[in-house]
């Protein structure tokens, strides 16, 4: 089993294997996280989104 990703991304110039971002980018972040704000954060169930309104 690979590592997890970092809480934070450092930032580092090239970016470590276990960046967050980098992880994002190429699709191996584990299922149920997001990255916000260069923080890795658990997707909390379904996304909500607005109501349309009728026009």
């Amino acid at each position: 089993m690979p590592k997890p990703p970092k809480k934070k991304c450092c930032s580092d110039k090239p970016a470590c294997k276990r960046c967050p971002l980098r992880m994002m980018r190429e699709g191996t972040l584990p299922e149920g996280y997001t990255v916000k704000k260069r923080k890795l954060v658990k997707v909390e169930g379904k996304q909500k989104t607005k109501p349309k309104i009728a026009a």
